[in-house]
């Protein structure tokens, strides 16, 4: 295991030291579970009280911070500080290939084109024509379709799928069970049925038990951008005729399900369980915040923040802050909020003068 000095670690994070003893770093982790060889992270008030408690002699600390008898690393970032040191302690998993750089009960197909150094796990299915950039990385159990292009220095956790005609673009990574290119969620019927009914005249007037449903196949694929990373069982489906797109840079959580036709700009963070319905135009940097749900066909402008369980039905401009079901923007959410307390009030002073109103109702009822 490879030790590190603190100028050493201090250096990485672009710290400033302030050495009481020469300790040599193994491993990192929280002050009530480090030891004379580990860094402990007292990024917090919480964390640096328990300093006290810990067998640690150095601690990464925010700026400013100083513990008696202890080595300090003090940083103005505390947890960009952190992803650094994970980085530096991070061994990411291995892929199976018994000796070579495929494993041989992988299937792959005579006319796909593999870049240098690329491994493929066990059970992998790669398709006809595919393409797959050098460095990159595929483990157990996935498949990759007919004609889909991914670039270089990737990395595929077990289990994931990838449909035909896909794009996937540098250091993309896919965690287990995600799901690129299935079809969408588009169906189609004779007559008009119940939702389209109820959105043209605001009710449902008739019954039409003999409306047969037709599914509308996706001919389009998915456009993943660089530097994009996905999370575990989440999707991305396919277009009906032009492209899903997401954007370089963006971040997707677990459990994400991002529909037919989405256009998700660059830099954008989705937390766990959000639902993005159909053909929405999402900006840049934009955080949707968990279990949120967007309808269909709406756009959301860049660097907006809609919180977690907003059910957003319009479209919003840039720089929003959206709240709420359904959503709103914040101040129009606050405002509300102090009108459902105003009306409490009334209603309290209401209830005060009640008799008196009853009293004046019985003299005056003739």
């Amino acid at each position: 295991m490879r030790t590190f000095t603190v100028e050493e670690i201090s250096h990485i994070v672009e710290g400033m030291l302030t050495k009481v003893n020469d300790v040599k770093i193994a491993q990192i982790a929280p002050p009530l579970l480090s030891d004379e060889n580990t860094l402990a992270l007292a990024l917090g008030e919480d964390e640096i009280a328990n300093m006290a408690k810990s067998k640690a002699k150095a601690a990464l600390v925010p700026l400013g911070v100083q513990i008696d008898g202890i080595t300090t690393i003090e940083v103005e970032r505390p947890r960009l500080a952190m992803m650094k040191l994970l980085n530096l302690f991070y061994v990411p998993p291995m892929v199976i290939t018994d000796g070579s750089n495929i494993h041989p009960s992988a299937v792959i197909s005579k006319t796909a084109k593999l870049g240098q150094n690329v491994e493929i796990g066990p059970n992998v299915v790669v398709s006809d024509d595919a393409v797959i950039g050098d460095n990159t990385k595929i483990l157990a159990n996935s498949y990759i379709g007919r004609s889909v292009q991914i670039g270089k220095d990737c990395f595929f956790h077990a289990g994931v799928n990838i449909g035909d005609r896909c794009k996937l673009g540098e250091k993309v990574i896919l965690h287990h069970g995600v799901s690129i290119g299935a079809d969408g969620f588009s169906f189609v019927t004779e007559n008009p049925d119940n939702i389209e009914k109820a959105k043209h005249d605001g009710e449902i007037k008739t019954e039409d038990s003999k409306h047969v449903i037709f599914k509308i196949p996706s001919i389009g694929a998915v456009e993943i951008g660089n530097n994009v990373e996905i999370g575990a069982n989440s999707t991305v489906d396919r277009g009906t005729i032009e492209n899903t797109t997401v954007g370089d840079n963006t971040k997707i959580d677990n459990l994400v399900m991002i529909a037919h036709n989405c256009k998700v700009g660059k830099g954008c963070l989705i937390v766990s369980q959000v639902g993005i319905a159909g053909s929405c135009v999402i900006g840049d940097r934009v955080v949707i915040a968990g279990q949120a749900g967007l309808a269909d066909h709406i756009s959301i402008g860049s660097d907006t923040i809609v919180t977690a369980k907003a059910g957003v039905t319009k479209s919003f401009p840039e720089k929003s802050i959206i709240v709420g079901i359904p959503a709103v923007p914040r101040k129009e959410f606050i405002k509300q909020l102090k009108t459902m307390k105003d009306a409490q009030d009334i209603f309290a002073k209401f209830r005060k003068f009640e008799p008196i109103l009853d009293a004046f109702m019985e003299e005056h009822k003739d």
